[in-house]
């Protein structure tokens, strides 16, 4: 495999702001001995370091980052230099304002934050673009540097006059004359027709917020202006150094753990080597078992993965607390390990940690970290992360294997996303993605390994494609499904999909040809039910719940699987199965618990449970496997608080516990497993 960082192990460690603490050699001294002790072999340096490293403009002072470096090589570790770009120093603000973002009721942010800055600015492309190159020149060809970092967490919008006339190119070349956006904007609606291109404005509660389609434009122009802006950050960093990767780190939304839909991520990765992405899930809180969060962290690794489908890196999460959750609750014991090594097991090629010496002040001085403000050695939080650098030397022959290969993949469109979640339809709280977590519930519980793709990946590679609530679709989309079911690919469609074009713009009198092809049917309307209200359906004998959505279904040509039992639809199909030429399309009409879910895929899916040497008793234990050629390692993995079994069909080598294994094996609350064959 091609390493997607040239290093034979995996990182350790993570964000390290020792400008913080310059006038203390000591603690510098104290969390370097600390680094060792707990075997941290990786710093991140540079993040929001742009007064330390260009104090005054065009001075610039890299003497103190030139000392950690050495003292990282002396160490014979790893550097990852991040490009200060996330937060600007004051005297750029006060000299050049035109680089602070202003809001979409107009105000001019003042200095301060981060990210407040404007992407459009050619001041700051500019500034970012010099520093950027001077850092390449000083640093690019230090031994220790394995990573770019570029910025941090890409967010927001501006809605400056630059940004309004940016906007305003954007749709002209897209649309070319203004007769073509009110068409695509649908503008003779309330009599918003433009005459000129001075009239267009982005979404404002100052102006127009009800424009599906000019919404829709809005989040692709911030997508490409945020890849533009990417694009000036990285060009001196390629050219100065171009063996050196770049990433920048994603986000996950919490307690949810839903991808960051502030801009499409699937379009910013072709921008980047590979991905990073901030794990923060809320360890231990009291909605969620262990084992239903963890299925939704494997969810989120997996989408992350799969934006250039290789291995990835979790740039930053805690080995304790996190201080912007509701509950600062640190995690429990046993499940920084468990956490950790199912970053490693979904594909990761690191732990890194923000951050490794606490913050003694300023706003996030009680968020985790490895080195706390008092008696360092002695925390459980210390004590984890020892544990967790130890395993990763033990598994240390891992870091050249892949995820395992995909058969099942699941379809996600920020397009379709933004303009469902737009739609003033159906019911407010459209749970898009939970809905998405039910569909990937059954292959998580039965290790069968997930991709995701985006309407414009190729799917020949996969078996089975879940297309759930894809409001959205193109008609190059639905050609290229269509296709791919022909050809003998199978799919699962469900309720609100294939409802408006890319343009938001409703398909008229009849569902697109291609869908009826593949689903032998036709949706004719959507009965939404309110939250306390339920029909129900017959599948295999068995009568199953629906809740929030129930379609009504015509022109049935397939075989129904599933009625419903009441209501002005009773006995209508609520599930159809069929055949477009080599392959076969499923519907599922209304939105159920995952008890249906469940069954149904075990009738469609159960052949793509990979056969494994480990048999588990319990849905709580997760088996995930990486790979390179013929040599596997399983990552066997208890998350529950209760003892798990399972049995070992051969012998296998424990590489952390350092012991061959064979039969029934006991895995102890949240313990993880890594086996390989000796």
């Amino acid at each position: 495999m091609k390493r997607i960082l040239n290093t034979n192990e995996f990182l350790h460690g993570g964000d390290y702001n020792p400008e913080q603490w310059w006038d203390e050699p000591d603690v510098i001294n104290q969390d370097f001995a600390l680094f060792k002790q707990a075997k941290i072999n990786t710093v991140t340096v540079g993040i929001f370091s742009w007064a330390k490293l260009e104090p005054e403009e065009g001075k610039y002072d890299f003497s103190w980052l030139d000392e950690i470096f050495d003292r990282v090589e002396e160490m014979n570790g790893h550097v990852v230099l991040a490009t200060p770009s996330g937060a600007r120093p004051a005297w750029l603000a006060q000299k050049y304002p035109e680089v602070l973002r202003t809001d979409n009721l107009g105000n001019k942010r003042g200095f301060g934050g981060r990210h407040n800055h404007c992407l459009t600015s050619p001041i700051y492309r500019e500034k970012v673009r010099e520093i950027n190159t001077k850092l390449a020149e000083h640093f690019g060809q230090r031994k220790s540097l394995v990573l770019w970092h570029i910025s941090n967490e890409y967010s927001g919008e501006c809605y400056c006059e630059l940004c309004k006339n940016a906007f305003r190119e954007w749709l002209k070349n897209k649309y070319g004359n203004l007769d073509n956006l009110n068409h695509a904007w649908w503008n003779t609606f309330w009599s918003h027709t433009y005459n000129d291109w001075s009239q267009v404005n982005p979404p404002s509660p100052l102006s127009e917020m009800g424009n599906k389609g000019m919404n829709l434009d809005w989040k692709r122009f911030i997508t490409d202006q945020t890849i533009s802006f990417i694009d000036n950050e990285t060009a001196p960093l390629k050219k100065i150094t171009p063996n050196i990767p770049v990433t920048t780190n994603v986000m996950a939304g919490n307690p949810l753990m839903d991808p960051f839909a502030g801009f499409d991520y699937q379009k910013v990765s072709k921008h980047l080597d590979f991905i990073s992405w901030d794990s923060y899930p809320a360890w231990g809180n009291d909605n969620q078992t262990t084992a239903e969060l963890g299925r939704n962290v494997g969810l989120i690794h997996d989408f992350f993965r799969s934006l250039k489908h290789q291995n990835f890196l979790v740039m930053e999460n805690t080995p304790s607390r996190v201080n912007w959750h509701s509950v600062d609750r640190a995690k429990r014991p046993g499940m920084h390990e468990l956490a950790s090594l199912q970053d490693i097991a979904h594909g990761s090629q690191g732990v890194l940690y923000f951050q490794l010496r606490a913050s003694r002040g300023s706003s996030e001085m009680f968020h985790g970290a490895v080195i706390e403000h008092r008696h360092p050695e002695q925390t459980r939080a210390f004590k984890d992360v020892t544990k967790v650098g130890k395993d990763l030397e033990k598994i240390r022959p891992i870091v050249d294997t892949n995820y395992a290969k995909a058969r099942v993949a699941i379809v996600f469109s920020y397009d379709s996303y933004w303009a469902l979640q737009d739609a003033e339809s159906y019911s407010k709280d459209k749970k898009i993605w939970q809905t998405i977590q039910k569909h990937y519930r059954y292959f998580y519980d039965h290790d069968i390994p997930v991709d995701f793709v985006s309407p414009e990946d190729d799917f020949s590679e996969y078996t089975l494609l879940i297309d759930p609530m894809h409001f959205l679709m193109s008609k190059a989309y639905i050609e290229k499904i269509d296709s791919y079911v022909k050809n003998g690919g199978q799919i699962v469609g469900t309720y609100i999909s294939g409802v408006v074009d890319e343009n938001d713009l409703a398909y008229m009198n009849e569902w697109p040809k291609e869908l009826q092809d593949i689903y032998g049917i036709e949706p004719l309307e959507t009965d939404v039910l309110y939250p306390g209200q339920a029909n129900t359906i017959i599948f295999k004998g068995k009568e199953y719940k629906t809740h929030d959505y129930c379609e009504t279904l015509i022109n049935c040509t397939g075989k129904v699987l599933a009625k419903y039992t009441s209501d002005f639809y009773q006995d209508t199909p609520a599930i159809v199965e069929h055949e477009d030429g080599l392959g076969k399309g499923y519907y599922l009409a209304c939105r159920t618990d995952y008890d249906l879910l469940e069954k149904f895929y075990e009738e469609i899916a159960s052949d793509l449970i990979p056969e494994l040497p480990i048999c588990k008793s319990s849905s709580k234990v997760s088996i995930q496997v990486r790979e390179n050629g013929n040599t596997q390692y399983w990552f066997v993995q208890n998350f529950s608080d209760k003892e798990a079994k399972i049995k070992l069909d051969k012998e296998l080598l424990d590489l952390i516990g350092g012991k061959k294994d064979k039969g029934e094996v006991v895995l102890k609350p949240f313990e993880s497993k890594v086996y390989g064959v000796e």
